[in-house]
């Protein structure tokens, strides 16, 4: 049974920092491609960073320069490193994984990927 368990949301003040992570049991992330999702209130999930399998990574346009997605292979664990955090990166942010290592990077962030492997999600909350 595979799962994807994130950890590291919390509330923060505008211009702070947090690290998400995104624990895997039961699938070894890098054999695949990986990402991290946003759903702010009232909104459709989008991509905000994706990981592909050759080691390329992607970000929304929102979070470019600020957000830095990366992998643990030892640990098999994706992490998102936010700073400069904004109240419009509030929501839930959900680490997801495909088995699939043939789509870019850039695919999953555009949401072209029906990935296979979702987390429950961690909730991040800025204060203006």
């Amino acid at each position: 049974q595979v799962e994807l368990e994130e950890s590291g949301g919390g509330s923060v003040q505008a211009g702070g920092s947090l690290r998400l992570s995104c624990a895997a049991s039961g699938y070894t992330l890098r054999r695949g491609i990986m990402g991290w999702f946003l759903q702010a209130p009232g909104k459709e999930r989008e991509g905000v960073a994706g990981l592909d399998n050759d080691g390329k990574v992607t970000y929304a346009d929102s979070v470019k320069g600020r957000f830095t997605i990366s992998l643990d292979n030892a640990k098999n664990t994706l992490y998102l490193q936010m700073n400069n955090l904004k109240p419009e990166d509030t929501g839930t942010y959900y680490c997801a994984a495909d088995r699939n290592a043939v789509p870019s990077s850039a695919m999953v962030v555009a949401g072209w990927v029906d990935m296979d492997y979702w987390g429950k999600g961690t909730l991040v909350t800025i204060s203006s």
